[in-house]
């Protein structure tokens, strides 16, 4: 176990929830606060569904549908098989468990309680120890500028499969957006030792989150160290469209080119051993450790790597 004191994740969805999972082994229980992606949320079927934040709340109460990535392990699909005999739509697909939250979600959210307490509540009835909340409890909606025009993020991403040419990203709301009161309270915590930017895709999952301006604020405020670990692994995507989407941009393709993306916004960049190399090339220190995360072993070693690295920054 590690001898760091709280910990800030930035999570997207499904591989930022791996190291998010490594660093909620790694250290005690209750001293992880992952602040999540909710760029992603919209209305499906009349429901508020939140794939970012509940992927993560999934995978930390051990319920996480491995197999698929996201929704719940031993989930059933009545309810997708019944409204598909009804004509209804089924591109997005909800398990008959994965429902149940939505459906409550819902609920609460039209008796005016807000996103974050929500899923607090959530987190706790799952057993949960660490706090898992929204960036914002203000709608931030991600729209995907294409060559095809502009599109609603789940549409381009679910419906479309990423396919459209990408020209640019937008965050519906952001600038009027507040960050949540857990998030805010996460960053100014007594004691936080490390802000870990998850290897989630920078521009779909890490961006709306940082296009919230108290948000972004309060990150660059944050006396502990920000490392950010890349999802990019010798020229690849670990997983989904980062990589087609940073060619689509006219940006470099590499590890570097996502350390480039954050900036002055962190203080150090982990890299996968594929990458050796551009270590001394970038503008912060960087840590060179294997970054795949194909088993939990291998979650709670980048995440004890992560957390010692940041302890040597500050």
């Amino acid at each position: 176990m590690s001898a760091a004191g709280r910990v800030v994740a930035l999570s997207g969805g499904i591989g930022g929830a791996k190291l998010a999972l490594g660093l909620y082994r790694e250290l005690p229980p209750d001293a992880l606060s992952v602040v999540c992606n909710t760029g992603d949320d919209f209305r499906h079927l009349g429901l508020h569904v939140s794939p970012d934040v509940d992927t993560v709340l999934y995978t930390l109460a051990g319920l996480a549908n491995r197999e698929l990535g996201w929704g719940r392990a031993d989930e059933t699909w009545s309810f997708m098989e019944a409204l598909e005999r009804l004509g209804g739509e089924t591109w997005f697909r909800l398990g008959d468990g994965d429902l149940a939250l939505h459906v409550e979600r819902t609920r609460r959210l039209a008796a005016g309680e807000r996103l974050g307490a929500i899923m607090d509540g959530v987190r706790r009835r799952l057993g949960v120890a660490a706090d898992v909340v929204p960036a914002s409890d203000d709608p931030v909606r991600t729209l995907v500028h294409t060559a095809d025009g502009v599109l609603p993020f789940q549409e381009y991403f679910v419906k479309l499969a990423c396919s459209p040419v990408v020209t640019r990203f937008e965050f519906a709301g952001a600038d009027a957006a507040r960050p949540a009161p857990g998030a805010l309270h996460a960053l100014a915590a007594d004691g936080l030792s490390a802000l870990v930017i998850c290897p989630s895709n920078p521009f779909i999952s890490v961006d709306p989150m940082l296009a919230i301006p108290g948000l972004r604020d309060a990150l660059t405020a944050c006396r502990a160290p920000v490392v950010a670990v890349s999802p990019i692994v010798g020229g690849r995507a670990v997983k989904g469209p980062t990589a087609k989407m940073m060619r689509e941009l006219g940006l470099e393709v590499s590890a570097a080119g996502v350390a480039a993306h954050y900036g002055d916004l962190i203080d150090g960049f982990v890299l996968d051993d594929a990458d050796a190399a551009l270590a001394d090339t970038l503008h912060v220190p960087c840590l060179v450790r294997p970054t795949l995360m194909r088993s939990d072993a291998d979650k709670r070693a980048l995440a004890a790597a992560v957390l010692e690295f940041a302890a040597g920054l500050r």
